[in-house]
């Protein structure tokens, strides 16, 4: 299983990201040093990457909460819906524990 978080240099949520990515990858019991950090550092490598924003989370590629249809690609900060309605620049912890167990699942 391959967990990447895709990050640019003007995005101050990408940190707290991390952690609550590190914590629920070993509350998992996976190791949660495996985290490649990748960082997008232009518009056409955002375009390329199909980079919605930061912070992005994919495991195995795939970016475990999609962007709406029609979501632009590009170098700025990603919105977040929490489970109660408010808005965020950080994943609901649920919804990145359910994508996580969900992909692991997967290769056991």
């Amino acid at each position: 299983m391959t967990v990447e978080l895709l990050w640019w240099e003007g995005c101050p949520s990408y940190p707290q990201v991390l952690e609550e990515l590190r914590v629920v990858l070993r509350a998992e019991g996976l190791d949660p040093d495996a985290v490649r950090l990748r960082e997008v550092e232009s518009d056409e490598q955002a375009e390329r990457e199909r980079f919605p924003g930061s912070p992005t989370i994919r495991i195995d590629g795939e970016d475990v909460l999609p962007p709406g249809e029609g979501q632009p690609f590009g170098l700025s900060c990603r919105i977040y819906r929490l489970r109660d309605g408010r808005t965020s620049p950080t994943p609901d912890p649920e919804d990145l524990r359910e994508a996580v167990r969900r992909v692991a699942a997967g290769h056991r």
